[in-house]
């Protein structure tokens, strides 16, 4: 194991508490080992509505949560929310990257575009979403990601309006919630929400839907370790740990735009 200030430091800015725990769990989940700097960010309001995670995923709420990232030695950075990224839309999103690199100087993503990524990487094109959200707002993760030509074939709904109440689901409770909601003609299973404890139990979430599963947190903790430049394949973290990361650092599908 590498000594403690030799190991490779990634950052989150993380909205709130509910699943915040699956950072340094999956940091000490790889090998070797890296070091995570998590920092929980203010908002108005706990509310999966597109005002209320608008205001949550705005410039000024993410400069703020930076504060707290400085002069830690952190190689990468995450915007920590899927939701609080894509109702921006891409030119928010954007907009929350080139904050987040202009004031922390490294390279930064976001667990929307992380979702567009690790797609590519694992080389599917056809999607079924559950999503913890309500309706309107797992729609328009369908349709982001749509506008990367990725298609969803399905895409569910469980109806959860605050991150606190997704945080409480337990195992069980999201293994039927991927079983009853995916897809014969889906390549892969996408559960958004970083709200959702998921990195103990992708293995047997893939077991389960008999294909790659990617969620929140482990979307988000690959693409930041990818944008470190030390990505190592992994087991024990479904398909995509299993495959070689792409080394792009900016938008994926920015040739779409």
């Amino acid at each position: 194991m590498k000594q403690k200030d030799q190991i490779i430091k990634v950052g989150f800015l993380y909205p709130g508490h509910a699943a915040e725990d699956d950072y340094p769990r999956i940091g000490k989940m790889v090998q070797p080992e890296v070091g995570v700097e998590l920092v929980h960010t203010d908002f108005n309001q706990d509310a999966h509505t597109v005002e209320a995670l608008s205001e949550m995923g705005s410039v000024p709420r993410i400069i703020d949560g930076t504060k707290h990232l400085q002069d830690l030695g952190i190689k990468s950075v995450l915007w920590t929310s899927t939701s609080a990224s894509f109702v921006q839309g891409i030119n928010g999103i954007k907009k929350q990257i080139k904050t987040l690199e202009e004031q922390l100087h490294v390279p930064a993503s976001t667990t929307a575009m992380a979702f567009v990524r690790a797609a590519q990487a694992i080389e599917v094109s056809r999607v079924a979403i559950a999503a913890t959200y309500p309706k309107d707002i797992a729609l328009l993760f369908k349709n982001f990601l749509e506008s990367f030509g990725i298609e969803v074939v399905q895409y569910a709904s469980k109806g959860i309006i605050t991150a606190a109440e997704v945080g409480t689901l337990k195992k069980q409770e999201v293994l039927q919630f991927a079983v009853e909601n995916d897809c014969a003609g889906a390549d892969a299973l996408f559960i958004p929400d970083t709200a959702l404890h998921s990195v103990e139990w992708i293995e047997e979430l893939e077991k389960a839907v008999n294909k790659p599963v990617l969620t929140a947190n482990q979307v988000s903790f690959w693409e930041a370790l990818r944008l470190t430049g030390h990505y190592q394949v992994q087991p024990g973290l479904g398909t995509l740990f299993k495959r070689q990361a792409p080394t792009e650092r900016g938008l994926a599908g920015d040739n779409k735009s």
